[in-house]
């Protein structure tokens, strides 16, 4: 059996999204059979997306919205990869400072035209930054929002692993 490819790909400004998704790639590390990669959203291209087999998407949501940056991803991508990576398996991360629900819909938007199929609901993890000075100071996210991210990397790059997804 040939060795499966999960891409995680996040942006992150003040530090929440990028503990996220280490989180989840170190989860997902630990299914040998699964090469992981975890690309900025800058750096992430179509190639990268369709070597993939497998797909985490992880973003703070910015002013009800996934982040410019993850937006120029799926912008650069969205059309190379469309119609290659029909019912490849993801999953979403947000960091939040209230709520999340709307950057999961963008994503889930996006990921319905790539005909991806979600594995799990978006994991919504909420700083409750309201002031300009709680919403940019640096983020901690605590370990019980961290092991849920081990989970699911771990949990995606298994049904990789096993054919299931």
């Amino acid at each position: 059996m040939s060795r499966k490819t999960l891409l995680i790909v996040y942006h992150s400004m003040t530090g929440g999204t990028l503990q996220m998704a280490e989180a989840a790639r170190d989860g997902a590390a630990q299914e040998i059979d699964v090469n992981v990669r975890l690309l900025h959203a800058a750096s992430a291209q179509p190639d990268d997306v369709l070597q993939a087999d497998g797909y985490l998407f992880a973003t703070p949501e910015n002013l009800a919205a996934i982040s410019g940056q993850m937006k120029d991803f799926f912008d650069r991508c969205y059309y190379p990869a469309l119609d290659h990576i029909n019912g490849r398996p993801y999953l979403t991360l947000i960091c939040a400072g209230s709520d999340g629900s709307n950057a999961a819909r963008q994503i889930a938007r996006i990921a319905t035209g790539w005909r991806l199929k979600e594995v799990a609901e978006a994991l919504i993890v909420c700083t409750h930054a309201q002031t300009p000075e709680a919403i940019l100071a640096p983020k901690q996210i605590g370990e019980d929002d961290l092991q849920s991210c081990r989970s699911l990397g771990e949990s995606l790059a298994s049904g990789l692993a096993l054919g299931i997804f």
